[in-house]
């Protein structure tokens, strides 16, 4: 296999609560040109039980699409490929266990996104197929599960937010059993208005000109409405009234036969009818045009801008730096003491996202002093793990999270077992890096750092050489250094060190 032509290749998957879908991609110059795409029904969203546990059931029918994904991208660089999943991973609660299946079964790693981030790159992706400017954006993408509101200036949203309502939760709620009726149809607007309620006086008041429909629900109701004469262009008010009489003088599932409707989308479309009507209603939307990039597009061109350009977590970081008046020289004295002990032992099976992960840690790690000094890594770990970081998938906020909760006292790896970051023992690995890159640089001054030699005998056993003499000058950093051999000690883990 040729493996120029494989660097070349980008790879997208949205793991979505209804569909997973593929873009595969090749960057030409300053071109991208898509050269292959999947989708698959796997429904996830209705996999979820009672307890929102995904089943097994769904689980399989998940996997098997994802083993027949990953032969498709067997040989691309792990690098330039990016899976992320939505609302149906963010409330299984069993989501930790599903992932590590699905990452052995695909071949690369897969990253749960929020909803506020889930949105952004909707934008992103919606953007990259609009022409023309008609002036401030609204994008609404109803998905299986949630569906985002975005409201833009050109390239820069001004408003972002994802609510709990899709087609396929609004089908399971108000047509379980395939029946259609007047009634139903209004409970499941009316449910779907009270979802958008808080928001509504905010997003009039934004002004959108230009209203834009993304991904499946959308395209879906704009084929039917061309198809069956009901609009001339996009999704209007008068064409969404006269689908839903449609659907209701239908009765049920079984009977709902539309030109321009699949039978796969047919389970489901009603529920995205209403969540539409509901929107348009909410918001005195007259005309809404359809644009065909969405999450996946969204996703591909960041990858591809993470790679070649700007990637928008190192943004993200050093906004928060700045905002929250953080020592940006002791972040990066920290950051680079610590990147020089991981590159010593990255051979190890440490990933290149995982030196990206903690060069960040490093430069945010005493975030929580904005709050108090005092037990600040408990105050720096709760803001990341609560705030909205643009560019950061949950995994990656958790592992940000727990590596700054832990830099300093006590050692707690149960925090990390029990963390959202799949890899735990990289993740443990990784903190104890953080530890020791702040505990070297506690004297807050531009040093000359001795010559270190860290080896990793085993995943909780490290050996740190250092210069006899470098200790005798820093007492200390020599006492904390014993002093955190102590408190690994106690957490069933070692860290020896030699004097040289």
């Amino acid at each position: 296999m040729n493996t120029d032509t494989n660097m070349e290749q980008f790879a997208a998957i949205d793991l979505g609560s209804n569909s997973f879908h593929m873009v595969i991609a090749r960057q030409e110059q300053h071109a991208l040109t898509v050269i292959d795409r999947e989708r698959e029904m796997v429904r996830l969203s209705a996999g979820l039980d009672r307890k929102n546990l995904l089943t097994e059931e769904a689980s399989e029918r998940a996997l098997a699409c994802l083993a027949r994904f990953g032969e498709r991208l067997r040989g691309l660089n792990p690098d330039n490929v990016r899976v992320v999943g939505t609302n149906a991973l963010r409330k299984a609660k069993n989501s930790h266990q599903f992932i590590a299946r699905a990452e052995q079964t695909l071949g690369f790693s897969i990253e749960i996104i929020s909803g506020v981030e889930e949105a952004r790159l909707v934008y992103l992706g919606a953007a990259q197929t609009l022409q023309g400017d008609r002036g401030r954006r609204m994008v609404v993408d109803i998905g299986g599960g949630s569906t985002e509101v975005i409201v833009s200036d050109k390239s820069d949203p001004v408003y972002l937010e994802s609510f709990h309502m899709g087609c396929v939760s609004a089908s399971e709620r108000f047509f379980t059993d395939g029946e259609y009726d007047q009634k139903r149809m209004r409970r499941a607007v009316l449910k779907a208005k009270l979802e958008l309620e808080p928001h509504i006086v905010a997003l009039k008041a934004l002004r959108a000109e230009d209203v834009i429909g993304t991904s499946g629900t959308a395209r879906a109701i704009n084929n039917v409405l061309r198809e069956n004469g009901w609009s001339e262009s996009g999704i209007t008010r008068s064409g969404l009234e006269k689908l839903v009489k449609h659907i209701i003088k239908a009765g049920k599932v079984s009977k709902l036969k539309l030109s321009g409707l699949s039978v796969q989308r047919r389970p489901v479309f009603a529920g995205g009818v209403a969540v539409m009507t509901a929107i348009f209603n909410a918001l005195d939307i007259d005309s809404m045009r359809v644009s065909e990039g969405s999450l996946r597009e969204g996703v591909l061109h960041e990858l591809i801008g993470r790679e070649r350009f700007e990637d928008r977590r190192s943004v993200t970081v050093l906004e928060l730096m700045k905002r929250h008046h953080i020592d940006l020289e002791q972040g990066l004295r920290v950051r680079d003491t610590t990147l020089a002990l991981f590159k010593q032992i990255s051979h190890r099976g440490l990933l290149k996202r995982e030196s990206r992960l903690l060069s960040w840690a490093a430069q945010l790690h005493e975030i929580g002093l904005m709050i108090a000094h005092s037990q600040y890594h408990l105050h720096g770990g709760y803001l990341l793990e609560n705030m909205d970081l643009p560019g950061f998938s949950r995994q990656e906020q958790g592992a940000l999270s727990i590596m700054v909760r832990l830099h300093r006292r006590k050692y707690l790896s149960d925090r990390i077992e029990d963390n959202v970051y799949v890899r735990s023992e990289a993740l443990s690995i990784m903190t104890r890096l953080l530890r020791l890159g702040v505990l070297l640089n506690r004297g807050r001054l531009p040093i000359e750092m001795p010559a270190l030699n860290l080896k990793l005998d085993t995943v909780k056993d490290m050996t740190l050489e250092i210069s006899t003499a470098w200790l005798d000058d820093h007492p200390l950093t020599a006492a904390d250094l014993d002093q955190e051999v102590e408190l690994l000690n106690a957490a069933d883990h070692s860290l020896q060190i030699i004097s040289t």
